[in-house]
């Protein structure tokens, strides 16, 4: 006599969510995931998928400012939708413009299909999916409108929402929060992006590139402070070149709507006038209404659930996996939470996250990626490391493409020289860093990464001359 299939519902349809419910179908659950705004969650339909749609035409924008030093006129270029150039930006090469309505449909038509390849997705493997908002109702009932579930196992993974400063409400039309961007008509003339951490510096780093003239508010004294100090400094010196204006220890205390556009206002009582105001202030968790507290879940002070390294919560049952738990608030982890999630509540063999081998992106122009230990790490003593740090600049395929900012940066412990973890700051390093986070997830040694073969010319030749000047002899401390 077989026995009876386990039952999961999950509440959220984003990366922790489906990817919980395809394994848990796979492990031979029966699943039903609960998303309100449709699967994909917030990640596909108006946050990470748009985003780095968007970064994607405006690396493209970015190239064609350097292309007139590779002998490349864009003279008479017009825009994909035939209609006539805008005039091109001060200090943009030829005429290449941003065809705005174009580009903003592109983005929301490929979120809109990346969101309807997880519905085939979870269709196939047998899914239940029900629009709307789950309730927990007891300690193993979910509520959905005038439907109630029972579950041997329960998902929370609602995600997060942009976090409002007091003073200044979006409205969707001047002042805005980055889920709010691809409705606009066009390209803001003059953007200011209150936040400089990795949101407001990726989007800032965008639209300087699409064409905008953008001035980024950060309340620190250098953008990106929580990131790799020396790749924050590239990336600054990068703006700053490029036009844009980044105004150091400068905290956003409001922002009013004026005539023609936006005034932010400074805690010093400075006003930046802008035409549109980008508020990247932080994210809150969407764990409110869901009767998590009643039903023995713990969250910490901001409302985050607290959940362990399985992602278990603190109820019996109960898991919870992505942005609702503020545990690095990437894609990849909340995927990861969710797999491990359901591996662990259904019986299957399972490694606890290691968020020391997360590797993570910020998607600025040249992009910022990292992985294991850090430099401060390192300085503090944490870590004991050598450290090389390898411009790009000096690299073959770096000059033909005509790249000159950025760096390898790699960490080796002392003595077995086993790699550690890296920061690479270029053109691609999303891509780039895959290689250091093999190394660290395998516990290779610089010397097995030195014996590797790299093409030549290639970007990835700088990741094993790197590994080349971290060998030592074994007793070398």
């Amino acid at each position: 006599m077989s026995q009876p299939r386990a039952k999961v519902v999950i509440l959220g349809g984003g990366p922790g969510g489906y990817e919980a419910a395809l394994v848990a179908a796979q492990v031979g659950a029966e699943v039903t995931v609960v998303e309100r705004d449709g699967l994909g969650g917030a990640c596909v339909l108006s946050d990470c998928v748009p985003s780095k749609t968007l970064i994607a035409t405006s690396g493209l924008m970015a190239a064609l400012d350097g292309s007139a030093r590779l002998g490349i006129r864009l003279d008479g270029m017009a825009p994909a939708s035939g209609r006539p150039a805008a005039a091109a930006p001060a200090g943009r090469t030829g005429r290449a413009a941003v065809d705005a309505p174009r580009l903003y449909a592109r983005v929301r038509e490929l979120a809109g299909a990346q969101s309807a390849d997880v519905a085939g997705r979870l269709a196939a493997e047998g899914i239940e999916v029900l629009a709307g908002t789950g309730r927990l109702t007891g300690p193993r009932t979910v509520t959905v409108g005038d439907r109630e579930l029972s579950a041997d196992i329960v998902l929370i993974a609602t995600g997060a929402r942009p976090r409002i400063l007091p003073g200044a409400v979006p409205d969707g039309d001047r002042v805005l929060t980055c889920r709010q961007l691809y409705d606009l008509g066009g390209l803001p003339a003059e953007l200011v992006v209150v936040g400089s951490g990795v949101t407001g510096a990726e989007f800032a780093s965008a639209y300087q590139a699409l064409g905008s003239q953008v001035t980024l508010v950060s309340s620190r004294d250098r953008v990106l402070p929580h990131e790799d100090a020396d790749a924050a400094v590239v990336v600054e010196e990068v703006f700053r070149r490029r036009g844009m204006t980044v105004l150091g220890r400068s905290r956003a205390a409001g922002v009013r709507r004026t005539a023609d556009g936006v005034a932010v206002l400074l805690a010093d009582g400075r006003t930046v006038p802008g035409s549109h105001c980008l508020l990247t202030v932080g994210m809150v968790p969407g764990t409110s209404g869901l009767g998590l507290e009643q039903a023995g879940i713990t969250l910490d002070g901001r409302g985050f659930v607290q959940v362990d390294r399985v992602s278990r919560t603190s109820a019996a049952g109960v898991y919870a996996a992505g942005d609702c738990t503020g545990v690095m608030m990437l894609a990849s982890v909340a995927a990861m939470q969710g797999r491990i999630a359901m591996w662990h509540a259904l019986g299957e063999a399972v490694q606890p996250l290691r968020l020391s081998h997360v590797a993570a992106t910020i998607f600025t122009e040249p992009e910022i990626a990292t992985v294991g230990v850090s430099q401060q790490a390192v300085e503090s003593g944490q870590a004991g490391a050598l450290v090389v740090n390898l411009p790009l600049a000096t690299n073959a395929r770096a000059k033909m493409q005509g790249f000159r900012d950025g760096f390898i940066k790699l960490f080796a412990r002392r003595g077995s020289g086993t790699v550690l973890g890296g920061v690479v700051v270029a053109p691609r390093a999303s891509e780039l860093i895959m290689a250091v986070s093999l190394a660290v997830e395998q516990l290779l040694t610089v010397d097995q990464m030195a014996h590797t073969f790299a093409v030549y010319p290639s970007l990835s030749g700088s990741l094993t001359e790197a590994a080349r000047r971290l060998m030592r002899p074994a007793d070398d401390t």
